[in-house]
Parts: structure tokens; sequence; C-alpha cells
């Protein structure tokens, strides 16, 4: 029996379910692929889609449980919904840009967010800046704000130097 979490993320894709979580299980250590379903012949008036296709993937990410869904092209991702990868380091940083960001859209990249190539918004954040946010001083707040704000990617080096200015 699979053991499912109270409440899992579902994306939906036109039909690159599977080229997705393939993608994303690559990217995040202690993730892999769960289940995945293919769609029959029942609803097929529906869905449209033929039989022994891919319906859903279900997947974890560092132990996140997400599911996949191949729904055709009804639905597309915004940017009102987005991931957040809360890093320790500037090497984590880079490499979940470096990874995510392949082959998505550059223009949507600001602020540490940015969009894959499926369409999805991640934002890339260093635990450090929400702490600088969080500050009690707010001149080094405002600070921490005024340099993210000027980044596609985050700098932790370039937010420590502004902060201390």
């Amino acid at each position: 029996m699979l053991n499912i979490q109270l409440i899992t993320p579902c994306l939906w894709f036109d039909d690159q379910a599977e080229e997705a979580a393939e993608f994303y299980t690559a990217i995040f250590s202690n993730s892999k692929i769960v289940n995945i379903t293919h769609y029959g012949e029942a609803g097929h008036e529906i869905h449209g889609k033929p039989a022994g296709t891919v319906m859903t993937i279900a997947f974890e990410l560092d132990g996140q449980t997400f599911t996949a869904l191949n729904g055709g092209p009804v639905f597309k991702f915004n940017e009102a919904i987005s991931f957040q990868v809360n890093c320790d380091t500037q090497k984590d940083v880079d490499y979940y840009w470096e990874k995510l960001s392949a082959g998505g859209d550059e223009k949507a990249q600001q602020c540490g967010w940015l969009k894959d190539k499926y369409g999805v918004s991640w934002q890339i954040v260093p635990r450090i800046l929400i702490e600088m946010l969080s500050d009690t001083d707010s001149e080094k707040s405002q600070k921490a704000m005024t340099a993210m704000l000027q980044m596609k990617k985050i700098d932790i080096s370039k937010l420590l130097q502004a902060s201390a200015a």
C-alpha cells in the first residue's frame, strides 16, 4: 500500500509528467519515482488519452511527495505557485539554480526566482537571506532587501557586504 501524505502538490502537465518527474528526481538527493499509473479505456471520451499512456507519476523530492499528471494542454503553470528550495550555502544556491534553470525562461529570473523548462516556478533561497530580511535592525534588513532586488540568482557574499555597509 502506498504511503500518502495528507497534502500532496499535483502538477498538471500536457504530456511531460514522466519526463519532468525524472528531471526533478535527478536534481534532488533522497528522491525517487514512487508509482506510475496509466490511462485505460474508461473515460477516454473525457481525457482523450490512448489507453496505456502515463496518467500520473507519484514522486518524492527529498522526502516531499508530489504527483505529476498528464492532463493535456488545458492548464499552464504560472508564478502564482512556486516551490522554495532553502539552501545553506552558495554552493547549494548555485547547484539548484543551474540545474533547475537549464532550458527555462531566463526572462522569469528575478530575486532568486526562476522558471524551469516545464514552466514551474522555483525560489532558490539561501536561509541566511530570510535571517537578514528578519533582522531587527531595519537599516540592515533594508540593505539586504535592496541588494536582493538587484539580483537574479542570489549571491550570499553580496548580501553580506550590502548588509554590513
